[in-house]
């Protein structure tokens, strides 16, 4: 890859970065994948779908203005805060495997979040739209600002850009506390026990170290960004 931004015409080292943050994601995701599929072959005892499950996680915790639908995909499932509706993927909706219920429960972890007014929750949605504009906006202004050789500008590009790191930073706890919500459930309503329980722990796992690569990943490309800008303001 060639840039002219403070590195001069010729091979940018720091597209190093870009391919370990590449690399690490790319891991994770296999990983996540692999767990799921693996326990999607194991069904609960107890024969339970995952939107029974997920009915009954949120009606226990007093939830009953939450829908439960079915969205396309694999591994797309959301809980939507604003619409209050819990989404479940083909993968997921439907399906009494126990990778299935994990993820369900792990969504019913966020419609519990948001019921209880779980602050990361809350500073996670307020900082979307600072999120967004850092991921839409920065790299455009950074070219321009190197492109015209005024500095500040592409220094400006890369602050929006860390609004992108924080969000991911901020996403952090929310997924791990979701997490650890639905593995307490599961456990203490009897839902899973013993390997089942321990099957959706890998998973719920797996899908958290996903997020960690994911903001690793970013942390890499700001490093990046930060060397390119630094390296045109020397030339200057």
């Amino acid at each position: 890859m060639y840039y002219g931004y403070g590195y001069g015409f010729g091979y940018d080292p720091t597209i190093i970065l870009v391919l370990i943050g590449a690399l690490i994601s790319g891991i994770a995701s296999m990983n996540v994948q692999r767990t799921y599929n693996k326990y999607s072959k194991i069904r609960n005892y107890r024969g339970l779908t995952s939107n029974q499950v997920a009915e009954h996680i949120l009606h226990a915790a007093g939830i009953y203005d939450v829908r439960i639908e079915r969205i396309r995909g694999n591994l797309t499932d959301h809980y939507s805060p604003n619409e209050k509706v819990l989404r479940l993927s083909d993968a997921v909706y439907g399906q009494t495997s126990v990778a299935a219920l994990g993820v369900a429960a792990h969504e019913c972890g966020h419609a519990i979040q948001h019921q209880q007014g779980y602050a990361p929750l809350k500073l996670r949605s307020a900082s979307v739209p600072l999120a967004n504009i850092g991921s839409w906006i920065s790299w455009p202004v950074i070219l321009i600002g190197l492109l015209i050789r005024y500095t500040p500008l592409a220094e400006a590009g890369v602050f929006l850009f860390t609004f992108v790191v924080a969000f991911q930073l901020i996403t952090l706890p929310v997924e791990f506390d979701a997490s650890a919500r639905a593995l307490r459930i599961l456990d203490q309503d009897h839902i899973l026990e013993g390997d089942e329980h321990a099957g959706a722990t890998k998973v719920l796992k797996a899908a958290a170290l996903t997020y960690v690569a994911a903001l690793f990943a970013t942390i890499l490309q700001l490093l990046r960004l930060v060397m390119i800008v630094s390296g045109s303001r020397r030339r200057d």
